[in-house]
């Protein structure tokens, strides 16, 4: 009874961890390097051995919001179709995106380059998989263009790593629904 207390314990400290760490970045606007891991160990009401004990380098813990906001952003597809009609559904989507982007922003300034394609070549595929499933539910209901796929929305998302920080509060939301609007058909 002990160790599976202790290990329900450990996975709510982990838990605990990466929510700090993923506010902590949302404050300092995906700054990685702002990441203050002292900061992230007390937010989460856990020492610093607890920390990094989990996750023993920046590098780990921000891989690791990195992977959560992704499975965040991907688990959200199903729930929006739900509840929404698919083009509604995909613009809230996009809008989460941008606030994946700002994280992943910061995630891939502060991981080294061979250890930031590692992470995204197991992960990236996911996020094609959901946009193309909004995007098919979008234009079996005729509200998305039909030679539009995946990898278009994606090149044109790329234009958000083109914001000045300064500038990503009121840039990324207006980039985001200017591509909703030319995914509309004629």
């Amino acid at each position: 009874m002990a160790s599976r207390e202790r290990r329900s314990d450990a996975v709510a400290n982990r838990d605990g961890i990466l929510e700090a760490a993923r506010v902590e970045l949302s404050k300092s606007n995906g700054a990685a390097a702002d990441l203050k891991l002292h900061r992230v160990a007390k937010s989460a009401g856990v020492g610093q051995g607890t920390l990094y004990r989990h996750f023993p380098t920046r590098e780990h813990l921000l891989a690791e919001v990195y992977r959560y906001e992704l499975t965040q952003l991907v688990d959200a597809v199903a729930p929006l179709l739900a509840e929404h009609p698919p083009l509604r559904a995909l613009t809230c989507w996009l809008q989460r995106l941008v606030e994946y982007a700002r994280v992943k922003r910061g995630v891939m300034a502060a991981i080294e380059a061979s250890a930031w394609r590692d992470l995204y070549s197991d992960q990236h595929h996911r996020l094609d998989e959901a946009l193309g499933m909004l995007l098919d539910r979008g234009k079996a209901a005729g509200q998305v263009r039909e030679e539009v796929d995946a990898a278009d929305v994606i090149l044109l998302l790329g234009a958000l790593s083109r914001i000045p920080e300064s500038e990503w509060d009121t840039r990324a939301h207006t980039i985001v629904a200017v591509i909703v609007d030319g995914l509309r058909p004629h």
